[in-house]
């Protein structure tokens, strides 16, 4: 099974050091491609190299150009190493390489002992990230999110400190854990609860200035609220079925029993190869931005395989979004794309980049991804997550901000607000970063009057489900879900389902698909209602617990279809959680 690499904060690791030592305040090495003096021919240099994942081809540089390779780093995907003066500019250009530095002690970071990490100094803390992508300048002017609410089909959201301040309400639980009260709407697996703190995690509500002061955790739009739609169960298995009902309700209740769904985070997407005008996962978004819902997607994190874009961020109306490496500096210039991304083709392409490299988020305690990556962890509440994922999540939170500031506005303008305020980058093509980081600040001060509406071919989705899902199954008992069917094993009729998509009636009730998949309404104020499932695909029964306990072995998550190359097989891999167990 291959694996995708990402990296941990440069100053979590450094030659046997300690977590907590820092190569920020060491003197760079000198990488210009000149020809070194002859008196320095012969001499070398001590150095620590990191990669985007594979770390074979610099280390072959080194030993090609007469040094030695010492001690592994894999929490990094780096090397220890002696290297001659001058191989250090060949070196540092080799494809993959991340960054050179010096082989030299650290210093200890400026931790905050309540949040766990330096706010101000660690790449992947959302006050870091808020500087990168110009969110406090949203704030300055009093947009946070407020009134705005951001469906997320995700694993639930968990009931941790940051996410328990009024901003969840729980939609409709459509995974396969919704049998089970003691879990229903619970975040078993880890994802949804890292990405809905990403996009409005926040200790206490508060006002717009208090949200920019030191010491507590904030999320990119605090006063957004989060819709969780909960798809995944604990070991992330989810079929595509399940996600285009979720899309479809989100589409049906945008703006129904006091909801005000602007934004749609949609940190998923398989290897589908099918036409986007045909995919009905593709479909389904496109149906999603007809009704006013911007729907941002991620890429996807087969980037170093794949160079096309995900399903369903290969439709061209959503807003596609891959990863950025902000090298340390709050500044876009400088910053690169990491590997693990996926950049897209000349015909369709990521329009937007945001950062996604060891974003510190909320962590869920005993979690699928908190238990099996320890090592991941920092503080008491936090876990660091890489992947297109996050980044998917920082643009939903700038979405949101944008969309308080102009509450009538299309997705088609707030998506070219997205794209002419974001920044470009000079160290990566214009092809792998789209428009370039996006910029809340620069955002805000573009108009939308005169903003093109994008004209595509209407998409169809007549194609197979069969098809969106890609190399991602379910299995249950051995029995592979495939076909033309649901999880209910119910007949899906590529026509029917679309039509109704377009009469807004693919949900009557609780029912998709011809089948009581939820309640009718809300059972309280915060959750949606459930019903008792009866029947499967494969065994005509829903009364075992398998669903609870892991037998589920859904390539969703575990293959590439949550595309999070900080989690599980092809779609979680990532040492930002620790551990080669999620690969």
């Amino acid at each position: 099974m291959r694996r995708i690499h990402h990296l941990v904060p440069r100053r979590r690791t450094l030659a046997g050091a300690v977590a907590m030592l820092t190569t920020a305040a060491l003197p760079a090495v000198a990488l210009q491609a000149v020809a070194p003096p002859a008196a320095m021919a012969t001499s070398t240099a001590r150095v620590i190299v990191t990669t985007g994942g594979d770390t074979g081809a610099a280390e072959r540089v080194v030993r090609t150009a007469g040094g030695s390779v010492g001690r592994e780093l894999p929490l990094v995907y780096g090397f220890a190493a002696e290297v001659p003066a001058a191989a250090l500019p060949a070196l540092a250009r080799t494809a993959g390489v991340r960054s050179v530095t010096p082989n030299a002690s650290g210093h200890l970071l400026s931790v905050n002992p309540t949040l766990g990490y330096d706010e101000k100094a660690d790449e992947g803390a959302l006050s870091f990230v808020s500087d990168v992508v110009n969110a406090r300048a949203a704030w300055a002017k009093g947009y946070t999110g407020k009134g705005v609410d951001v469906a997320l089909i995700d694993s639930g959201v968990a009931q941790v400190n940051g996410l328990t301040s009024g901003n969840v309400i729980n939609g409709p639980d459509l995974s396969l854990e919704s049998q089970h009260a003691d879990v229903r709407y619970l975040d078993t697996f880890g994802h949804g609860t890292h990405m809905a703190s990403i996009i409005a995690g926040r200790d206490t509500a508060g006002t717009p200035a208090s949200y920019a002061t030191a010491g507590s955790f904030t999320g990119i739009a605090p006063d957004a609220r989060i819709i969780s739609l909960k798809v995944a169960a604990s070991d992330g298995g989810a079929d595509v079925s399940q996600v285009i009902a979720a899309i479809d309700w989100v589409s049906q209740h945008a703006h129904t029993d006091g909801l005000n769904i602007r934004v749609l985070n949609l940190s998923y997407g398989t290897d589908s190869v099918q036409s986007a005008a045909l995919d009905p996962l593709s479909y389904a978004v496109e149906q999603a931005w007809r009704r006013g819902i911007v729907v941002v997607v991620a890429a996807g994190n087969d980037g170093t395989t794949r160079a096309e874009l995900a399903d369903p961020a290969i439709n061209p109306y959503v807003v596609a979004v891959g990863a950025s490496d902000p090298v340390s500096s709050t500044g876009t210039k400088d910053d690169t794309v990491p590997t693990f991304a996926q950049r897209g083709t000349s015909t369709r392409h990521v329009d937007v980049i945001a950062p996604g490299v060891h974003i510190l988020g909320l962590r869920v305690p005993n979690s699928y991804v908190d238990q099996n990556n320890p090592a991941g962890r920092v503080g008491t509440r936090f876990m660091r997550g890489s992947g297109t994922s996050q980044a998917t999540a920082v643009v939903s939170g700038v979405t949101a901000l944008l969309a308080q500031r102009y509450p009538t506005a299309t997705p088609d303008q707030l998506k070219y607000l997205l794209t002419a305020g974001a920044s470009k980058t000079e160290a990566a093509k214009d092809l792998w970063q789209g428009l370039g980081t996006v910029d809340a600040g620069s955002a805000l001060g573009v108009s939308i009057t005169g903003a093109p509406v994008q004209s595509y071919p209407a998409a169809t989705g007549w194609g197979t489900l069969e098809g969106a899902r890609g190399s991602s199954h379910l299995t249950n008992n051995g029995v592979l879900l495939t076909g033309e069917m649901d999880i209910f094993g119910r007949a899906w009729k590529a026509t029917t389902w679309s039509a109704a998509v377009a009469a807004n009636t693919a949900w009557t009730g609780g029912t998709f698909n011809g089948y009581g998949y939820t309640g009718t309404g809300w059972a309280t104020s915060t959750s949606w209602a459930a019903v008792t499932w009866t029947t499967d695909w494969s065994s005509g029964t829903w009364s075992s617990r398998s669903w609870v306990s892991r037998t589920w072995v859904g390539s969703s998550w575990d293959s590439r279809s949550w595309v999070d190359s900080s989690w599980a097989s092809r779609s979680w891999v990532d040492h930002s959680w620790a551990s080669a167990s999620w690969s």
